[in-house]
């Protein structure tokens, strides 16, 4: 069984053309559409703490991951909504370190947005939403030493666990790069998963701690979408 696992950035609206990165805003309407669309076709859109039994391969079932990289305020305020209104969980990987502030990496590249305040996580995952890490800064793993590294994925886990009062279960690599000995990293941690970015559907007998997404870009139109998500399993007992 083959379990897509969706890759949003921002759910805002999108700048002006020729805006850098432009393609990683996704309309609020565009993901009402989606979400609306995944509930009609009859997946169920979940978090990587629900995907876990599927992941293992322990249930099968017509779903799908939904998880958003960053932190962004907008999610909770642009995409929370449409979740709730459909029945599903998704989850938040969150900068540590830059909780209620701006996604300073992105200085001079693009427009800075605020990220989720404390209240805004406790919001989110009151909501019954799920909190995973993205690292202390959204640091490029591949550029540290060793002991940097560690801190980044070990340190991010314990202060997002004491900002919510919560277990953090899931990883997200920053900008999906890792390598061998991150992952290494990931799992003496204790987290159960880690996503990246490269392109795919993830499967009960992969790496857990090297899974692909499926990206969902501005543009992406509802056959783009469709095709994106569409798997053949059908059976809707789990």
């Amino acid at each position: 069984m083959k379990i897509p696992i969706l890759m949003y950035h921002q759910i805002d609206e999108p700048p002006p053309r020729g805006t850098a990165l432009r393609g990683l805003i996704v309309a609020p309407s565009s993901f009402a559409w989606q979400m609306r669309m995944l509930r009609l076709l009859g997946y169920r859109g979940m978090s990587m703490r629900d995907l876990e039994p599927y992941l293992r391969g322990e249930r099968i079932g017509k779903v799908v991951g939904i998880t958003f990289d960053d932190g962004f305020q907008n999610n909770l305020h642009n995409a929370l909504p449409s979740l709730l209104t459909n029945g599903f969980t998704a989850t938040c990987y969150g900068v540590s370190s830059l909780v209620g502030g701006s996604n300073i990496w992105d200085t001079g590249k693009v427009a800075e947005k605020p990220l989720m305040t404390r209240q805004d996580w406790l919001a989110w995952h009151d909501a019954g939403m799920d909190v995973g890490s993205h690292t202390q800064t959204h640091a490029n793993l591949t550029k540290l030493t060793a002991e940097q590294a560690h801190s980044q994925i070990f340190a991010s886990k314990e202060e997002l666990q004491q900002l919510i009062s919560a277990e953090v279960r899931h990883f997200c690599y920053p900008y999906g790069w890792f390598n061998p000995e991150h992952q290494d990293m990931v799992r003496s941690a204790g987290y159960v998963t880690a996503t990246s970015t490269r392109r795919g559907r993830a499967q009960p007998h992969d790496n857990p701690y090297a899974l692909n997404r499926i990206m969902v870009a501005r543009a992406t139109h509802p056959l783009q979408f469709f095709m994106k998500v569409a798997t053949k399993y059908e059976d809707r007992r789990a």
